[in-house]
């Protein structure tokens, strides 16, 4: 038989009765099936969802494989996660990606094809239904790169590929992580691939209505150190991958400027004591080891702020800074040497020793107008100082002997 444009994959379990429309959405495709090939995984279902497998596969002898988990290939050892599974078996020149809980749009592979064709792209980001269009997907475009720091929110986008990309590379996912499982093998697959595009203008997949969200897409309501592991895992992969430049700057802006961020929110006070250190402890390393200087300073004052005791293990410090400003809001502007800081609590605070720079807010130096406290209504420096004493009050005695 002759080799097929492209391979959909798809790992299934108990996914009735969502899998009909997933299956008859491949059907349909106006790519035609001599072009495309369907190969899944059955996981053991246990609700039908096996016996909907094989009389796809009836309809279409020849287009559609079904393997079992502990199916290898050529005698290898089995890959653990199923789509890599899947992918092993594959023989389409592109691989895509589909969930048994979505369905693809008539004219999606098509269109994926030929767009991957025409641009010669190793990776096409495509729109997916329910999704605002933003950030790269905003708009069609032959080629982005990390100059636009957005393509490093699309780390879990990464759904149609070349599969030479992934054979050449040995690209394998994360079925060990809990959260961000998908990241590794997404941003392996950007930084490898020789030109990325992005077809915006139709909506390609659509999740089927009223199905679960799919397993990959629940990282945000993972456990913190779950969530930290799979940070943790990417930025090994970028610093094999990614010498100095904007991909680096770009993935890493993003997990320090907003993930590890993230982990030090108001939810973070609920955890245990141990499990509040051990998080701060890796927090601390991955800052130390991944943060470069340059990138630190570009990050919102709250995150660095937030960072900086991490790395420096001032837990009680940080976990008063995170339930003050969960009362009090965001800290008022002060204003020294012609320099406007966040006014945290910690601001100046003798026993930290913490740099002003670290709460210097952007716009840099400007010159102090004459008569400048006359400029700031009275109550404002009122709040601001009411601000301080609070937080002073709320810090914990320190202990005799420390």
């Amino acid at each position: 038989m002759t080799v097929a444009d492209v391979s959909v994959v798809i790992a299934v379990h108990d996914a009735m009765p969502h899998l009909a429309d997933c299956l008859a959405s491949l059907a349909g495709q106006s790519i035609g099936a001599p072009r495309m090939e369907v190969v899944a995984v059955d996981l053991g279902s246990t609700d039908g969802s096996g016996a909907q497998l094989r009389r796809f596969a009836a309809r279409h002898p020849g287009r559609c494989r079904i393997l079992g988990p502990a199916a290898a290939p050529d005698g290898a050892g089995a890959p653990t996660d199923p789509l890599d599974l899947a992918t092993a078996h594959a023989r389409g020149r592109y691989v895509c990606e589909l969930g048994a809980d979505e369905r693809l749009d008539a004219e999606a592979l098509e269109r994926l094809v030929d767009a991957a064709d025409r641009w010669g792209a190793d990776v096409v980001l495509a729109r997916t239904a329910g999704e605002p269009p933003r950030g790269v997907r905003a708009a069609t475009a032959e080629r982005v790169t990390f100059a636009d720091p957005a393509l490093a929110w699309e780390l879990s986008g990464v759904r149609f590929l070349r599969r030479e990309l992934i054979t050449r590379h040995g690209l394998r996912r994360r079925p060990d992580l809990a959260a961000h499982a998908d990241q590794p093998f997404g941003v392996a697959a950007l930084l490898l691939a020789g030109r990325i595009s992005v077809l915006a203008d139709h909506e390609h997949i659509h999740p089927v209505p009223g199905a679960a969200r799919r397993p990959g897409a629940a990282g945000c309501r993972s456990a913190a150190a779950d969530r930290l592991r799979g940070i943790r895992a990417v930025q090994e992969v970028v610093e094999q991958l990614a010498g100095p430049g904007p991909a680096r700057d770009a993935i890493r802006g993003r997990h320090f400027g907003w993930d590890l961020p993230q982990l030090l929110q108001q939810p973070f006070l609920a955890l245990d004591g141990p499990d509040q250190a051990e998080l701060v402890r890796e927090i601390g390393r991955l800052v130390d080891r991944y943060c470069s200087p340059g990138l630190f300073v570009r990050l919102p004052v709250a995150d660095r702020l937030r960072l900086a005791l991490a790395q420096r293990g001032e837990l009680p410090v940080l976990r008063g800074l995170i339930a003050h400003e969960a009362v009090f809001g965001p800290p008022p502007e002060v204003r020294r040497g012609g320099r406007s800081y966040a006014g945290y609590p910690v601001f100046r605070d003798a026993r930290l020793g913490l740099p002003d720079a670290l709460f210097e807010l952007p716009g840099g130096p400007a010159v102090r107008p004459p008569g400048w406290r006359r400029l700031v209504p009275r109550q404002v420096r009122r709040s601001a100082r009411r601000w301080r004493r609070a937080w002073r009050d709320a810090r914990p005695a320190k202990a005799a002997g420390s």
